[in-house]
């Protein structure tokens, strides 16, 4: 019997050019836009306010940007951090090219696009991904940098 388990990618199981693609896809709900705005305390009338928003430029409610960029990055870890992190050590460039509303899917994907052994502690490095967003037409609505210090796999030289 085979027992398989997911699991992030060790510091040297990465190399700089690889392309997580992720799955599955996350399609946006009215409950979820209203919950994580009212949960972050974000009163911003273009996210829950459908008249405000219809008068808007967009004509219709935004979603909310913060809750774009922690779905783009949370459904990387599996595929990338899950059980080989040490810390999340913050983010860079993010920006947000194009709006998501309420009944769009998002879709992820994950490149490393920077890596080096930690100076400071032996076995761990950092790990620099770019994380990106797409809609279901393929629009790209969200990017992020993000830098983790990564255990490297047992057993493998620092």
């Amino acid at each position: 019997m085979t027992v398989y388990e997911r699991r992030g990618r060790f510091y040297d199981e990465m190399e700089i050019g690889d392309i997580f693609r992720h799955k599955p896809g996350r399609t946006i709900t009215e409950a979820d836009n209203v919950l994580f705005t009212t949960l972050t305390m974000n009163s911003q009338s273009l996210h829950l306010d459908a008249e405000v928003a219809a008068k808007s430029e967009f004509g219709q409610r935004l979603v909310n940007s913060l809750m774009t960029l922690a779905i783009i990055c949370g459904v990387s870890v599996s595929d990338t951090t899950e059980g080989t992190t040490i810390a999340n050590l913050g983010f860079g460039q993010i920006l947000f090219p194009a709006p998501v509303f309420i009944g769009d899917t998002l879709y992820s994907e994950t490149e490393v696009i920077d890596k080096r052994p930690s100076k400071s502690r032996p076995g761990q490095g950092i790990v620099t991904l770019e994380h990106r967003g797409r809609n279901q037409n393929g629009v790209l609505v969200a990017s992020a940098q993000r830098s983790a210090l990564v255990k490297f796999s047992p057993g493998a030289a620092s």
